[in-house]
């Protein structure tokens, strides 16, 4: 299993609380990934699923579909911390339906971080 090293995960509430109120956001129709570029060498994921989205068995499938997800896709991933959020409707997604919303995500945010260099 080639599971996320520590150094990759966002871990403390202070580094989601600083990434809420300064980065910025991406809309997909079941997520919403908040980003912002660090002074950190490697990519961060954290994932959000509040208990409104629903039972523990939902959340953490979506939770380790966005995992598998970055796992393979980290190499296009620019170097910046990501929060993903679950929202209504993601737990009946494929990890093929994952992958194509936060592909489109991350395409987005690599045109947007290229526009402002």
């Amino acid at each position: 299993m080639n599971s996320l090293r520590r150094e990759e995960k966002i871990l403390k509430r202070a580094d989601y609380l600083s990434l809420s109120a300064s980065g910025k956001k991406i809309y997909t129709p079941h997520f919403l990934v908040i980003w912002s570029v660090g002074g950190l060498p490697v990519a961060r994921l954290g994932i959000t699923a509040s208990r409104k989205f629903g039972s523990a068995v939902k959340r953490n499938r979506v939770k380790r579909l966005v995992r598998e997800f970055y796992r393979h896709h980290k190499g296009k991933c620019i170097t910046a911390d990501f929060n993903v959020i679950a929202r209504r409707g993601a737990e009946s997604l494929s990890y093929l339906e994952v992958c194509q919303e936060l592909d489109k995500a991350m395409e987005n945010i690599r045109n947007q971080q290229c526009s402002s260099d």
